[in-house]
């Protein structure tokens, strides 16, 4: 609800698109059940990847410099999304556990979506708190839910699509319920190809 390099980092991604599907389309209190109240997940080396949300597999369709553009089927539903971890991360205080964290861009031709931006942090969001991204000069916020971050208007989403295109990175800094702050770098290059290829399969 973005390493990008790996079939079990997609299987997550996945998991996470179908759960905010309609996470910019309602009020963001009715976008997907409330977990339980946690700290901050700890990581675990080599866990097993989340199964793949109706018994679809991603498919990589093609690795973009940091990007990678795959596809799944669900339910009948063909889903399409370009995804990448951050280039590199850093909290304050320093080196506070996370779970992995990434951006991905997805569509879903029949729901009539295209490029929807989400980015997963790896920990649970400050309760009503904004994740801000910065591309180059533009700035951009974002509401976030659990873990995740969707464009706070989604009339800019668009136009922060065709920034990251343009842009040599994406800086994305959010703070967690402990009061964790997170700095992630996303390097940019290749995201315009994988868009494309992504655009390809899902017309």
């Amino acid at each position: 609800m973005r390493h990008a390099h790996s079939i079990p980092l997609a299987f997550a991604a996945l998991a996470a698109l179908l759960t905010v599907a309609s996470a910019q389309q309602n009020p963001p209190a009715k976008q997907m059940k409330s977990p339980p109240a946690k700290s901050e997940p700890k990581q675990t080396k080599q866990a097993a990847p989340p199964p793949a949300p109706g018994g679809g597999q991603p498919t990589l369709l093609g690795q973009f410099g940091e990007w990678g553009a795959y596809s799944a089927n669900s339910a009948g539903k063909k889903i399409c999304y370009a995804l990448a971890k951050p280039s590199s991360s850093a909290t304050e205080p320093a080196n506070r556990p996370r779970d992995p964290a990434y951006t991905f861009i997805s569509t879903r031709p029949t729901e009539n979506v295209r490029n929807e931006i989400s980015i997963i942090v790896g920990y649970p969001f400050k309760p009503g708190s904004e994740a801000t991204v910065d591309i180059g000069s533009n700035k951009y916020a974002m509401y976030t839910q659990a873990d995740g971050a969707w464009i706070k208007n989604a009339a800019e989403e668009s136009r922060m699509v065709d920034t990251m295109r343009r842009g040599a990175d994406m800086i994305v800094t959010g703070e967690s319920g402990r009061g964790t702050k997170s700095t992630d770098r996303y390097a940019l290059k290749g995201l315009a190809q994988a868009l494309d290829r992504v655009a390809q399969e899902c017309k």
